[in-house]
């Protein structure tokens, strides 16, 4: 189906302005930490996890140890949500949509 030339570039402006949203979100990096730092987790715009460090004082609880890597983990993925959102507002605004169009 072919579209007029303008609907034909804005639907490639929305392409490469998703694939730099892919880009910026592939770059975001964050830490979060539970029980006072014990367990600290890396995390990737992308919520894969990065890195995982245990304070060795905490290692014979394992309970305890499982809950605060769960923690860690769910934080450190609210953090990845926030990121992303401040980022995606700052490119939509660039666009000039009305607010909550996305």
């Amino acid at each position: 189906m072919k579209m007029p030339g303008n609907m034909q570039n804005m639907m490639k402006q929305a392409q490469q302005m998703q694939e730099r949203m892919q880009q910026e979100i592939a770059l975001i990096r964050v830490e979060a930490s539970a029980g006072g730092g014990m367990v600290t987790i890396g995390m990737d715009g992308h919520k894969n996890v990065l890195s995982v460090k245990i304070d060795p004082e905490v290692a014979g609880d394992v309970e305890m140890l499982q809950d605060m890597v769960l923690a860690a983990c769910n934080e450190a993925a609210k953090k990845v949500d926030q990121e992303s959102s401040q980022k995606m507002s700052g490119m939509m605004a660039g666009l000039g949509l009305p607010p909550g169009m996305f």
